[in-house]
């Protein structure tokens, strides 16, 4: 396993930049953040730039105002077309692939009204579809379109690694399972990663408190472990606040994630 950090969160005006003192700090790789407006396809110059001097960049999550399960139709179609954009320059970076949630902070079963706007049939009916056109264009372009499960209070939806594998229906959909998330949602976050194996695309490393590895309660060594046993082999990318100043707190948390590698 490599570690890897969000480009947002590590300091500095370019992208060969932020990998030096990603590198500095004891990282291996950028993940990129996929923005809305096809942000991702007009950074392709740059893009292009960084990969040939030697940038790695592994992964890409998305980062945009509405999802592939929004309850408009048009949303959800204009969701797609960023996603597949996305996938393209996903394909042409040689990325593993594209992550995505099935919508964040459109609706909670937790929060008043508590009757969402769809019954959960519909909910999967809309899914399976983008996915399904998802799928063929990650395949088309050789890589994977990966769903994240979020928390009850971000997403209705699909909470949990069982719900994300249901709707793994192509070689080209699978899973992103995020350890902030899992404590939250699985009632056995080793058992739910140990079972979610033959569809896991990605993993998403941070704390229980949403801060880096290291400041809160998630048993690392467990979760490290659980991923070695069933041989994932990619990239853990820091996705979470930092908590303290950027580069001391980026080099303590990849000094403390390899204490368990």
């Amino acid at each position: 396993m490599r570690l890897a950090v969000q480009e947002n969160l590590v300091p500095g005006d370019s992208l060969p930049e932020k990998f030096e003192i990603a590198l500095r700090a004891g990282f291996d790789a950028l993940e990129l953040r996929g923005g809305g407006d096809l942000a991702l396809e007009a950074r392709l110059p740059e893009l292009r730039r960084a990969l040939a001097g030697g940038v790695v960049m592994p992964t890409i999550c998305v980062d945009m105002t509405h999802f592939i399960g929004d309850f408009d139709a048009g949303r959800r179609a204009d969701a797609v077309r960023q996603l597949s954009s996305q996938l393209a320059v996903a394909g042409e970076l040689g990325c593993v692939g594209v992550t995505t949630p099935a919508s964040w902070g459109q609706f909670s079963l937790r929060l008043p009204p508590f009757t969402p706007p769809r019954p959960p049939e519909e909910d999967r009916e809309v899914l399976a579809e983008a996915l399904a056109v998802l799928g063929e264009r990650a395949a088309h372009h050789g890589v994977l379109i990966m769903l994240e499960p979020l928390n009850r209070y971000e997403n209705h939806m699909v909470n949990t690694l069982a719900q994300a594998a249901a709707l793994c229906a192509s070689p080209a959909v699978r899973i992103t399972a995020d350890t902030y998330h899992m404590n939250i949602e699985e009632d056995d976050p080793c058992g739910a990663l140990a079972d979610a194996a033959p569809y896991l695309g990605h993993v998403q490393v941070s704390e229980s408190n949403r801060n880096q590895p290291g400041t809160g309660h998630i048993d690392w060594a467990a979760h490290l472990a659980v991923l070695d046993a069933i041989g994932y082999d990619g990239h853990l990318a820091l996705e979470c606040r930092l908590r303290g100043e950027p580069v001391a707190a980026l080099t303590r948390t990849a000094a403390f994630l390899r204490g368990y590698l």
